[in-house]
């Protein structure tokens, strides 16, 4: 800490490349510091602002970070410095803290801003020694500060850092990338015309991995793992199965420091002159370049950073003297603190183990899910991969059930297409239970499911409805007469139940002695075995999207708004949507509305719209009360506002449901759906017949049995009993309420 007694003071900059999302973690960082009593300075133009001090190190006060969650870009600026790159540089910047009593500092910034960070805290107490000497500052100054405790962030859309899931940016990057895809596929679809586009990353390939994935795209070019010698005729063959499949959009995605195996860059422009040369097409070329940097952050970018910033600003203030700087990252699907000098020793490895042609080595690099993806992005697109079937073929049935979630067409295709890969039959369910008691289903083939990858909806259908008892008998039939191997349930609360009861009956019915394996899609994201399920971050976007646009109609006046989202009785939506878009107050069914509660909450408004606020957001989960509904807290507050201010409500609906599925929610689509199909090959191989569900944890990708569905479930209230995002629940209070509120 500071002197004794003194307030402790922490600086926040922003280095190198900027990343949407930064000024999320600049608003936490700044407003958390505030909560737990410290003085928060902003540093402009990144390390340079340290050098030059004056303006350019600002002491920040609550308001100074509002209206920013929504910006892209830093608001702070941000500079590659070279002058602290010299010792002279860090010696002036160690000055310019020292005199405004600053001894942490926290960094958002890549692998390079994060090295300097660490070298400018090992140097700093013979920095103030030589400070000391030359008489710039006093002893008593130096003793007062004897260390300069440190947390890094990591900004990059690249998502660079080894050991980290996902760094500030690089969510909001592939948003970008895939709407650029996704208005390049229609295009490309009317004149059947070849595109290759660029994306950034000159020793990462997360961005063209991924966004090949989520995009559908045909080929993909990254630094990790160049193609073997005779890519060229290889792609040009794929390209032209893919056409022959009936598929009339083509695209090939190469990252920036894409290369083949002797070294020799792959740039957009050969790929073009290949697919000229070996199919006689002209290919059009698209470098999306910083337009991936730009833009409004993501609700991911928003929550998380928000998350990370929070958990920085613990980090310095309970730091000592001697502590190893950490750099703070997601990984499993919560921040955890990694060493900062290993992190960038082992990001610093990949281009090193590219040079040396440890192609291998670098993929490991990049960790288990990388390597997952890139084997997965292969058999999505290599239909020669499909074994003919035969009679004694594996046959998989996939049905939706539930409410309609975004990415449910990702999962149906790429169950079709890894299924077939992997040498089963794949038979699509319409219309869910319903549609397998009737028997209406179909066998589907590799072009039938072309283009489902990225759109919203479910073209095969799906239904709440849960198998009534006397309708199992006329399911079981189904399953028989259909020579049904295994059902793979993609859905909601509903679709769990249902698969339940099929695995509960099976005693009765001997039909339902196959495996039946359940992924995770639902909006309201209220499965068990699953921190995240499918559909849920396309609503956190919709949610935020329509949360920016409500609070921009309310600044010509004072005005409170009370906004209502799905999710009946789980909070998650409201939790995380109202966290990414900024909420002075959340309403959840899990932490219970008391009259005494809205009556606080009035005169905190009446308090802070009579000292100057403009705009208030209250976000309310649909179930979180059966009384104190949306429309009873708007009229509460209008009627308490008086003259002070107006409210306004809006119920979002629907809307949350709609929409082509984030590349989020692609992803984990695939991911999930991958291996429920190794789950159900396992079984087949082993000749078991369990009911299972497969989920996002902590801790990776994991199976739960369904069984034990309504042990694991509050079923009254549709939600699991532990749900990891209400640990959450301080960062609003540090960040949305301000001291003392």
């Amino acid at each position: 800490m500071a002197a004794s007694g003194s307030v402790p003071r922490l600086g926040i900059l922003t280095s190198g490349g900027d990343a949407q999302g930064m000024n999320a973690a600049v608003r936490a960082v700044v407003r958390t510091a505030l909560s737990m009593g410290a003085e928060a300075f902003a540093i402009y133009e990144g390390y340079q602002g340290m050098i030059e001090g004056g303006d350019g190190i600002k002491q920040f006060s609550w308001d100074d970070v509002g209206s920013v969650l929504h910006r892209g870009g830093t608001v702070i600026g941000t500079f590659r410095s070279l002058d602290f790159k010299e010792r002279w540089g860090r010696k002036k910047a160690a000055a310019n803290l020292v005199d405004r009593g600053i001894d942490r500092l926290i960094v958002i910034g890549g692998d390079g801003s994060l090295s300097g960070l660490d070298l400018f805290s090992r140097e700093w107490p013979g920095l103030l020694d030589e400070l000391v000497a030359e008489g710039r500052i006093s002893q008593t100054s130096a003793d007062a500060h004897p260390a300069l405790m440190i947390a890094g962030l990591v900004g990059s859309i690249d998502n660079d850092l080894v050991g980290t899931e996902t760094t500030i940016g690089a969510d909001s990057a592939l948003h970008r990338i895939i709407d650029a895809l996704d208005a390049l596929s229609s295009t490309s679809a009317s004149h059947q015309r070849r595109f290759v586009v660029e994306v950034m990353g000159r020793h990462c390939g997360y961005l063209a991995l991924m966004s090949a994935i989520a995009g559908g795209c045909d080929w993909v070019f990254v630094p990790e793992n160049p193609p073997a010698d005779g890519w060229e005729d290889r792609m040009a063959a794929a390209l032209s199965r893919g056409r022959a499949q009936g598929r009339r959009e083509s695209m090939v995605i190469v990252a920036e420091g894409a290369q083949d195996r002797h070294g020799t860059p792959i740039t957009a422009r050969l790929v073009a002159d290949v697919i000229k040369d070996k199919l006689d097409e002209d290919a059009r070329i698209t470098i999306l370049g910083h337009v991936q940097r730009g833009g409004r952050p993501s609700a991911y970018d928003r929550w998380a950073s928000t998350w990370l910033g929070y958990k920085a600003v613990h980090q310095v203030l309970a730091a000592q003297p001697g502590d190893a700087g950490t750099v703070l990252g997601i990984r499993g699907n919560r921040v955890a603190a990694f060493d900062l000098v290993e992190a960038v020793e082992r990001t610093r490895q990949v281009p090193v183990r590219i040079q040396e042609q440890d192609f291998e080595g670098a993929m490991q690099l990049r960790g288990g899910s990388f390597h997952e993806m890139a084997d997965i992005f292969d058999e999505l697109n290599n239909p020669e991969h499909v074994e003919s079937s035969s009679p004694d073929t594996q046959r998989i049935a996939v049905l939706h059930a539930g409410g309609l979630a975004p990415g449910m067409n990702t999962a149906a295709e790429a169950a079709v297409r890894l299924g077939l890969s992997r040498g089963f039959s794949v038979l699509g369910v319409r219309n869910g239970f319903d549609g397998l008691r009737d028997g209406d289903l179909t066998e589907l083939g590799w072009g039938d499911v072309e283009g489902w990858m990225g759109e919203g909806g479910a073209n095969l259908g799906t239904k709440r409805d849960v198998p009534e008892i006397e309708h199992l008998y006329s399911i079981s039939r189904a399953i028989e007469e259909n020579r049904i191997s295994a059902l793979l349930v993609v859905g909601g609360f509903n679709a769990y139940e249902g698969a339940w009861l099929l695995n509960h009956e099976r005693d009765r019915y001997p039909a339902f002695n196959l495996p039946i394996v359940c992924v995770p899609a639902s909006i309201d994201n209220n499965l068990p075995g699953s921190e995240l399920s499918v559909g849920a971050d396309t609503a956190l976007n919709a949610i935020t999207e329509s949360i920016d646009r409500i609070k921009q109609s309310g600044t010509a006046t004072k005005r409170c708004f009370v906004i209502e989202t799905m999710g009946r009785q789980c909070g998650y939506l409201a939790a995380i949507g109202g966290l990414a878009g900024g909420a002075e107050r959340i309403y959840l069914h899990e932490e219970g509305i008391t009259l005494d509660d809205l009556v606080t909450d009035l005169e905190w408004m009446r308090d802070s719209f009579a000292t100057g606020r403009r705009l208030f957001l209250a976000v309310r989960s649909e179930g979180a009360n059966d009384h104190y509904t949306t429309d009873f807290l708007a009229r509460l507050f209008d009627e308490g506002g008086g003259d002070l201010f107006d409210v306004r409500q809006s119920i979002l609906g629907h809307l949350q449901q709609g929409g082509n599925p984030t590349p989020f929610d692609r992803l984990l689509a695939v991911r999930l759906v991958s291996r429920a199909l190794n789950v159900i090959g396992g079984q087949f191989a082993s000749g078991k017949h369990d009911g299972l569900y497969v989920g996002l944890t902590a801790s990776g990708i994991e199976t739960g049995n369904l069984a034990h569905f309504h042990e694991v479930m509050d079923m009254k209230h549709r939600r699991p009993l532990e749900q990891w995002w209400l640990e959450l629940g301080p960062i609003v209070q540090a960040t949305a309420h301000g001291p003392g509120a």
